[in-house]
């Protein structure tokens, strides 16, 4: 089985800032999150992130910037008319039917688009839509959880990713490569 992380990997940059840029056009407030967004992302790319703390920065973001269930969904379906363009078409290609998609980013984003992604194999945050709240952050030790959890102890052949903050599921993969503007690099 192969196991594909999604932004940077599939997806040429990180989607749910690029999802939050393009939902400035409708929502004026999200410009006032910003510069946490960007702090987060440099202490991600860094391996810095603090679990509970990120949490809170995305709860507080849905809970004060994000109107309404409806709102959040078209958002996300105008996104994807126009961000489609950023799915690297030639990894996708590598995606068999039984392979994994594994993220951090929300369920909502990524299943506005399973049917491009070749597997509905697809483990990434779940969100309260309802609430806007996050109901489980689907970040580092808590990927190889959630796989163990779905698929127990069934190998991983091949673990495609361009983060080493995806370090807890390169332990677990017989093959890794790193991922950089679509060129592979074996790691492992």
């Amino acid at each position: 089985m192969k196991v594909f992380d999604f932004d940077n990997t599939l997806y040429r940059g990180e989607s749910a800032v690029d999802l939050a840029i393009y939902m400035i056009r409708n929502n004026r407030r999200v410009i006032l999150y910003l510069p946490k967004i960007f702090y987060n992302l440099i202490k991600y790319k860094l391996c810095l992130v603090d679990k509970r703390k990120m949490v809170r920065a995305v709860d507080d973001f849905l809970k004060n910037v994000i109107r309404s269930r409806e709102e959040l969904f078209g958002a996300v379906e105008g996104f994807w008319a126009e961000y489609g363009r950023k799915l690297d078409r030639a990894m996708l290609k590598r995606i068999d039917s039984d392979d994994v998609i594994i993220s951090a980013g929300p369920d909502f984003l990524l299943y506005g688009i399973n049917e491009l992604l070749g597997t509905e194999n697809i483990i990434c945050s779940r969100i309260d839509s309802r609430r806007m709240r996050v109901k489980y952050l689907n970040f580092g030790d808590n990927k190889v959880r959630r796989y163990r959890s779905l698929y127990g102890d069934k190998p991983i052949d091949c673990f495609y990713t361009d983060s080493y903050n995806d370090k807890a599921l390169m332990d677990i993969s017989d093959r890794v490569y790193i991922v950089k503007k679509g060129r592979l690099k074996r790691v492992k």
